[in-house]
């Protein structure tokens, strides 16, 4: 009888484990037009933490060609970040680059850059099978120094790169530049832009650890299984999590907790042996490293320590159903549940298991800290049309996480992962922090004219975009200057004052239609020109470029 029972719960489990992503699924408008692909295998080898020897790491990537005259002369290289099984290929990973109806790679290859995606494939070497998405971010970092050498043995001209890392790409791309320095090979790249990325190390929910684990050792649900091999204990998450389930499990045990292990630790022989190499080669000392984050930096939290995210009862058949409870770290100090399930049959619990956490005294649990947040319905892509998943997902209180908390993407070192983030100190020499928590690695008008600004060389040291501001969309210009402008905004009117560079004033232009972008027409020479922004709480002046 009770296997006939776990039967069914299996069932349940393999629709709920078997969508796992960590961020939103790209929009399939702006796939691009394909060229080739072409695989390269590091010349470097790398040996893991836990391998008898080196491996040689392998990518593939894909160069499109700017708009202009078709030569590779400005590459910018896109990174892949962590995507077990490689769900998310080239095409994916171009067209993450979309935000409110454009796309930043193909606004760059108008205007004459060469966007080259690095994707991490599953592959066999030396008779090892490894998943480039999940694995080692140091090997990928070696593929990553193979296609920088390669690149700047084949573009035209003395442009140098820039590498865009999003997330786990970020890691890469700093481990790969700084390990170049260091060994005192040519990377010729002039900027470095990490987009919430982990520095100091990532986050999901250990309730959620916990029950899935719970499901795939206890249960033998293969689907379930599957996700703790090849995602929470693949090398990558072992790497970044700041809390992984294998530091807390009893000894002898794959499941049971260990009741004297409830403080948050990463994986045993992972976790902070990355962190201190990762440290030791610091960041490149070549290039300007910019950051652009989606955790904000105000404080504000995703949600409070301790939230319920469910409690509710799931019924399995009209014999079956099963009590699931799960909870966020508790506050500073505290100790509660943060995992219960038990499965009943007509009304007689056959199986059960439950996990606490305590947050350490400096800090609440990391769960609902200010960060980039990880969606739980996103990740199991809306219930699929399974109806127990459904009414798992609607049953939700706390859909949201902090999956990458703002100090962690600003590369910030604290004992707490609350508060507004000291942004002095920060190694970045640039940032772009939202107003708001943003969902993971999701580009807005705001954080794309950041970038674009950067590539383009428009900022310069000290002209921070901090939460809240009011940017140029495009520069240089040539009809039109385009804005984006943050909601906060909504209702008050805007000034733009143009002044030449002897500064006289040339053109005035208002807007106080609460749009979030607007346009201003423009007819003056080409050259330098300076803009002034000016609301009633808020002004900037933006050196501006007209064709």
């Amino acid at each position: 009888m009770k296997k006939f029972t776990l039967l069914l719960l299996l069932s349940f489990s393999l629709n709920v484990f078997s969508q796992i992503r960590f961020q939103k699924a790209p929009d399939p408008n702006f796939y691009p037009e394909r060229t080739v692909v072409t695989p390269i295998t590091a010349s470097i080898a790398y040996q893991g933490y836990d391998e008898a020897q080196a491996y040689f790491g392998q990518g593939e990537y894909e160069i499109f060609l700017d708009l202009i005259d078709g030569v590779l002369d400005k590459p910018i290289i896109v990174l892949d970040g962590f995507d077990p099984g490689d769900t998310r290929d080239i095409s994916g990973l171009y067209a993450s680059l979309s935000f409110e109806g454009e796309n930043l790679a193909d606004i760059l290859r108008a205007e004459g850059y060469d966007i080259v995606i690095l994707n991490a494939p599953l592959y066999t070497t030396d008779g090892k099978d490894i998943d480039g998405g999940a694995d080692y971010i140091q090997r990928n970092a070696m593929v990553l120094v193979e296609l920088i050498q390669l690149l700047n043995a084949q573009k035209v001209g003395n442009e140098e790169l820039v590498v865009l890392g999003p997330s786990m790409g970020g890691l890469i791309a700093r481990y790969g530049l700084s390990y170049m320095e260091a060994n005192a090979l040519e990377h010729e790249t002039r900027l470095y832009i990490s987009f919430d990325s982990p520095h100091r190390g990532a986050n999901i929910p250990i309730s959620l650890q916990y029950l899935i684990n719970y499901f795939a050792e206890e249960l033998q649900d293969p689907s379930a299984q599957e996700i703790v091999a090849e995602v929470l204990n693949s090398p990558a998450a072992k790497e970044m999590l700041v809390d992984h389930l294998l530091a807390h499990l009893l000894n002898g045990s794959a499941y049971e907790q260990d009741p004297t292990k409830l403080l948050p630790e990463g994986a045993p022989d992972f976790r902070d042996a990355f962190q201190s190499e990762l440290d030791n080669l610091g960041f490149p000392s070549q290039v300007r490293n910019v950051t652009m984050i989606n955790g904000t930096g105000n404080g504000s939290p995703v949600a409070a320590p301790g939230t319920e995210v469910v409690n509710t009862n799931l019924t399995i058949d009209g014999l079956t159903d099963v009590d699931v409870a799960l909870n966020f770290t508790p506050a500073a100090g505290q100790t509660n549940t943060v995992t219960d399930a038990t499965l009943y049959f007509i009304g007689i619990p056959v199986s059960s298991f439950s996990a606490l956490s305590e947050s350490p005294s400096t800090s609440n649990g990391v769960d609902g800290a200010p960060g980039g947040t990880g969606s739980i319905a996103d990740a199991l892509d809306g219930g699929m049309g399974n109806p127990i998943l459904i009414e798992f997902l609607d049953a939700l209180q706390q859909d949201l996480y902090s999956f990458i908390p703002t100090k962690s993407s600003l590369a910030i070192e604290s004992d707490n992962w609350y508060g507004a983030p000291d942004i002095s100190a920060s190694p970045f020499d640039n940032y772009y922090v939202p107003s708001t928590n943003e969902p993971h690695v999701t580009v807005t008008t705001a954080s794309a004219t950041f970038a674009l600004n950067e590539i383009r060389g428009i900022l310069g040291i000290g002209d921070q975009a901090i939460s809240g501001q009011i940017d140029l969309l495009e520069n240089p210009v040539e009809d039109y200057i385009r804005l984006s402008i943050d909601p906060q905004f909504s209702g008050q009117e805007i000034k733009g004052t143009l002044y030449n560079l002897s500064g006289q004033k040339l053109n005035t232009y208002f807007q106080n239609d609460g749009a979030t972008t607007t346009s201003w027409e423009v007819n003056l020479a080409s050259g330098m020109y300076i803009l002034h922004i000016q609301t009633e709480n808020y002004s900037v002046s933006k050196k501006l470029i007209i064709k």
